[in-house]
């Protein structure tokens, strides 16, 4: 019994260790290109962006097979640059040039649903059983929105960066953002409460909004 616990206490560890958030670099047109990967134990999203000027280039992930967690299989989920490539998946190899950027392990790490919002009226949820999705990554002190279509391969947007837990404030710092280049840059304050698999997030959006969201751990 007791190797049994240890086997599965091994494995936790494991798979909590593997997510990890890495940044590489290439060069078009004498312009800088950040790859930023977000990778945990089943799923993979690269981000490419520039700065100086700011401009987000493109986005794709979903989830993987790997035999030796160096050579990933991607099956795309959504994919910015479709109608370009039309690709759908992809194999994407680890090398020297992917810089590990991981900050320390927080409680929010993990994989979320937009699952709805509190209105006046109370809460109003979404079905996330349906193709249409926005999901939002934390990892290791970073973090990536993404709304797509899992049926019909539109990407809707996408907008990521750093971020930090003080008490009971999420703070965001935008280093991309597909739909407003120009909000690269700015920091966005809000008020958490994790309830089990829920993440209620209250705020103002970068448009200056007011927004009370639901956000539902992915399974």
């Amino acid at each position: 019994m007791k190797h049994i616990y240890f086997l599965i206490l091994l494995t936790f560890v494991f798979e909590d260790s593997f997510s990890q958030v890495y940044l590489f670099y290439s060069e078009n047109q004498g312009k800088t290109i950040h790859h930023r990967i977000f990778l945990d134990n089943n799923y993979l999203i690269e981000t490419q962006y520039s700065h100086d000027p700011n401009i987000f280039i493109l986005s794709r992930g979903g989830y993987y097979k790997s035999m030796d967690k160096n050579t990933f299989n991607v099956t795309f989920e959504f994919n910015s640059n479709f109608e370009n490539d039309q690709l759908k998946n992809m194999t994407i190899v680890k090398d020297k040039s992917w810089k590990y950027i991981s900050k320390s392990k927080k409680a929010l790490d993990g994989k979320w649903l937009m699952g709805g919002r509190v209105t006046k009226e109370g809460e109003k949820r979404r079905d996330l059983n349906k193709p249409r999705k926005t999901m939002k990554f934390l990892l290791d002190g970073y973090f990536q929105w993404t709304a797509f279509n899992t049926e019909t391969f539109k990407f809707s947007g996408s907008g990521g960066g750093s971020y930090e837990i003080e008490e009971s404030d999420y703070i965001e710092k935008i280093e991309f953002f597909s739909r407003d280049n120009s909000k690269v840059g700015i920091k966005l304050k809000f008020n958490f409460v994790q309830k089990s698999d829920d993440w209620y997030h209250k705020g103002f959006s970068s448009k200056g909004s007011p927004m009370h969201e639901i956000w539902t751990k992915r399974k």
